[in-house]
């Protein structure tokens, strides 16, 4: 189009930039930041409607589920500027994503910014940024699809109910701020169920025997079969209890008696081969990438987390690297094949690349084919050395991934051969028979570009094969033993999750979709219902009771098949096969007479009386019980009589379970060892001479500490005194170089004795040494300035502090602290992001807002998206105790029909 002016609105800044390149200075092209509007939270809708239909969801329920939004308060200033910019504009074009979501936004945007009739409206859909791309999405525009937007408000709707009437339930039976959500939840059963699994799982030790063959230049190594015509066990053939599966009856189990037995009977004897097998080895290379494979590759190849890994694909689209990653087709576009052939051709030569062109297909019948896969942008490839100059860091890293992978997936089969050998070794009536297997390549094809990775195997190298080359041999030949060695097993449970391997688990149970993944995975982190240990996933105990709450009272809802039917009852809708309102009713208001199940909210109404302490309750055995409070987890014990009977009205032991141990390890041993250290009356250190109070050393939730043991404090009129207005004794934690069993009475009242005043400085304020969270500190004032030893604490000297004080500050309060991090720019603030550590912890900022973090987020694990979507949660809460119809720019959906 040409003449005029024309506002182009996107979603990021980056992409704003990157689209403005390729169009011509009459058009405008500007930035939402993503959603502009959604469903307030009940206590800031206006006063007025907080009594209405509207003020338990946000939704009117019986109105046909039409929701009510409002403009975040966030975005006032955005959506102002892009209404001062539509003024001026004879042409609207909505060029948000090409999905569900990016659809929805759209929607949004026109619902606010209501243009002119006169001012044409068009959709605007590319899935990559290029000139051409660009070009091609401004001739060939569309109308908004009312499809798409009932399919992502419904999905919104949805979650709204699931969260705001199953989450009160976890707060009352649980614990406060707690939260249930349609998908994380059934993520959070997946982890919790697997750490069942281990938790149930008994160790069982097998034995094999590994063979060394063959003349001196060609020895190879073969691992024993089977023992006098018996199969021998692997630990694949192990279930879970320690015993063998059914299947596996007849296998016999090797001890480290039978096969040393077996060595010392067999070793020197020449071995047979009995048999001898090669056929043609073929191998095609994996599909072009998905969002869920990305993801699950980039966890493996590069150990970028789901989330990470979504955000460095997001930069490398909306700099024009990379098509649109969120998509979940297979296919490239012929210009993608053309392209790929050609430059394998190029860069491998003409014969990796097969005569036909490779065509994917989905497997999943739910897969949505709106877009392409995920592969380099254009219609030539920019090679990872192209683009070396211009991308660095994981952006670099990724991008050279999704290279490697689409041009892999156009090139030729991998062949070679693969070749099994058995042999047979007799002796004195026993006999064993040991296989080796090998494949040589003959011909790399794609290898020689891209192998995909894989996720850990349960059984270690029994189901390995082995890449090697196994000399030449025929049946009949017989071949010196050169060694024989027994080798002990034990089983192992089944491995944890990893992000890349829970997100191919939603995947193929169908929960999700691919923009959803990325965020489920780090919810259910943020939420501290599961736990990062390297790269495995570990449940909380909160997670357990969660879990149990939910399977027990809301079955349904955490049901894998029922969550994969409405990801396809929603994608019917996408279709225009399913209208909202009748879906939502059914969902929501059904009483289970008809063909619906039963529906969310006479469940809620009938959900009768819930034992919170069982729900809360985790046996673990010989009479020890592990409970989750409202502080966290703890292990309990009632004390017994000779018989085994609990002594009536006696108190329990107790003691705290720390988050580092995970669920699978509580043991009974390990719950014996923490109520042995957790003695309701410490250890007895001895008096403070100055006091008279006793001092004890315990160990709490937080670690090791000392404490005064206080005497009861007398009330005038006879009543006990309240917890609240008792004096607080004093404690200390522990030093990182003391030990709990060893502590003195000096050592506690030195910790007991802090802060130490170290002296007064020249201008008079004092200077303090003291232990804080993150480490010894001093402070003088409201200046902190961090030391480098716990034992400075009790040495440093007046002199010594004055010249660490005498040094310039570099930033902020603590100025010998670099930030402990930094996540780019803000892109609502267009400030620097940076994680600082505070007196309180370490918070996000960029310098206007702050929000710290929780006790169970990590400073290594927070990305810059993470931040920016911290920081801008904290915008939208807005400043508080600031009255909500004031804060509030209300827009209302009158119906459906509206947006058609």
């Amino acid at each position: 189009m040409t003449g005029g002016r024309h506002l182009v609105i996107v979603e990021s800044p980056a992409k704003a930039r990157t689209i403005a390149r390729y169009l011509g200075d009459e058009y405008d092209v500007k930035a939402s930041v993503g959603h502009i509007r959604d469903i307030p939270v009940p206590r800031d809708l206006p006063a007025e409607m907080k009594k209405g239909p509207y003020g338990k969801f946000g939704v009117d329920v019986e109105g046909g589920f039409d929701p009510y939004y409002i403009v975040s308060p966030d975005k006032k200033k955005t959506v102002a500027e892009l209404k001062k910019s539509l003024k001026d504009a004879d042409t609207l074009y909505l060029a948000t994503d090409e999905d569900r979501e990016g659809e929805a936004i759209a929607w949004h945007l026109l619902e606010t910014l209501k243009p002119k009739k006169s001012t044409p409206v068009k959709r605007m859909v590319f899935h990559e940024i290029t000139k051409d791309a660009i070009q091609g999405a401004l001739e060939n525009t569309r109308d908004l699809d009312a499809h798409l937007v009932d399919a992502q408000e419904t999905r919104r709707i949805l979650d709204r109910l699931v969260g705001f009437e199953l989450s009160p339930v976890l707060w009352r039976k649980i614990k406060p701020s707690l939260s249930a959500g349609r998908v994380q939840s059934v993520a959070t059963r997946l982890v919790v169920e697997r750490e069942r699994e281990r938790m149930a799982f008994v160790a069982s030790d097998y034995w094999d025997v590994t063979g060394t063959f063959g003349p001196d230049a060609e020895q190879f190594t073969a691992k024993v079969q089977t023992v006098d015509g018996a199969r021998v066990a692997t630990g694949s053939d192990f279930a879970d209890d320690g015993t063998l599966k059914p299947r596996s009856k007849s296998a016999t189990i090797l001890t480290e008696a039978s096969a040393r037995e077996l060595v010392q009977v067999l070793d020197s004897t020449p071995a047979t081969v009995t048999s001898l097998e090669s056929k043609p080895y073929t191998r095609r290379p994996a599909a072009p990438f998905t969002t869920s494979s990305l993801q699950q590759e980039a966890s493996r190849k590069l150990r970028l987390g789901a989330r990470q890994a979504m955000r460095v694909a997001q930069s490398l689209y909306e700099n024009g690297y990379i098509t649109y990653m969120r998509t979940d087709s297979v296919t490239l576009s012929g210009e993608a094949i053309r392209a790929s052939r050609a430059q394998a051709a190029e860069l491998y030569g003409s014969q990796f690349v097969p005569d036909k062109p490779r065509v994917y297909t989905n497997k999943s019948q739910s897969a949505q084919e709106a877009h392409e896969a995920i592969r380099p942008a254009g219609d030539h490839f920019r090679t990872p050395a192209d683009v070396a100059g211009q991308l660095s860091g994981d952006e670099f890293r990724l991008y050279e991934l999704i290279w490697k992978r689409t041009v892999a997936s156009q090139m030729a089969d991998a062949k070679g051969t693969t070749s099994t050998v058995e042999l047979k070794v007799e002796n004195e009536g026993r006999s064993a028979t040991f296989r080796a297997a090998g494949t040589v390549i003959t011909f790399r094809g794609f290898l020689a570009a891209y192998e995909e990775g894989r996720d850990a195997s349960r059984y270690g190298d029994d189901d390995k094969g082995d890449d090697k080359r196994l000399p030449q041999m025929e049946e009949g030949q017989t071949l010196p033993t050169r060694e024989l060695v027994p080798d002990g097993h034990t089983t192992t449970p089944p491995p944890r999750y990893t992000e890349a391997s829970l997100v191919r688990a939603l995947e193929d149970r169908g929960i999700g979709r691919p923009s959803t993944y990325a965020s489920t995975v780090a919810t259910i982190q943020d939420r501290g219902y599961v736990l990062r240990r390297g790269t495995a996933l570990v449940p909380s105990w909160t997670a357990f009771a969660v879990v149990r709450l939910l399977e027990e009272h809301f079955g349904p809802f955490i049901d894998y098949d029922f969550t994969a039917q409405m990801e396809a009852q929603l994608d019917r809708m996408a279709r225009g096969e399913l209208g909202r309102a009748d879906y939502l009713r059914d969902f929501y208001l059904s009483d289970g007479s008809g063909d619906a199940p039963i529906g969310l909210k006479p469940m809620v109404d009938d959900l009768g009386e819930i034992d919170a302490r069982a729900i809360n309750s985790i046996d673990i055995g010989e009479g020890i019980t592990l409970r989750v409070g409202r502080y966290g987890a703890y292990v309990e014990q009632y004390p017994t009589d000779e018989d085994g009977n609990v002594v009536e009205g006696a108190d329990p032991r107790r003691a705290n379970v720390s988050d580092e141990v995970a669920p699978d390890e509580l043991t009974v041993e390990k719950a014996k060892e923490m109520l042995e250290r957790a003695k309701d009356d410490g250890r007895v250190l001895g008096t403070d001479p100055e006091t008279g109070h006793e001092i004890i050393a315990k160990d709490g939730r937080y670690g090791p500490y000392v404490t005064e043991v206080l005497p009861e404090p007398e009330s005038t009129d006879g009543k006990k005194v309240p917890k609240s207005k008792q004096p607080k004794p004093r404690t200390g934690s522990l030093l990182k170089s003391m030990d709990l069993s060893t502590v003195t009475l000096e050592d506690a009242l030195k910790l007991l004795s802090l802060p130490r005043v170290v002296g007064t400085a020249a201008d008079g304020t004092e200077i303090t040494a003291q232990n804080g969270r993150y480490g010894p500190y001093m402070k003088k004032g409201t200046d902190s300035r961090s030391l480098e030893t716990e034992e400075q604490i009790f040495t440093i000297t007046l002199e010594e502090a004055e010249k660490i004080y005498a040094q310039p500050k570099t930033r902020g309060r603590a100025a010998a602290k670099p930030p402990l991090k930094e996540l780019g720019t803000d892109p609502t603030s267009e400030k620097p992001i940076v994680i600082k550590d505070g007196r309180f912890g370490p918070y996000i900022t960029d310098g206007t807002t702050n929000v710290s973090l929780r006790a169970t987020e990590k400073v290594e694990e927070i990305t810059e998206q993470v931040a920016i979507e911290k920081l801008a949660e904290k915008r939208a809460k807005g400043p508080a105790k600031k009255p909500a119809a004031r804060r509030t720019t209300t827009t209302r959906k009158k119906s459906t029909s509206a947006k058609k």
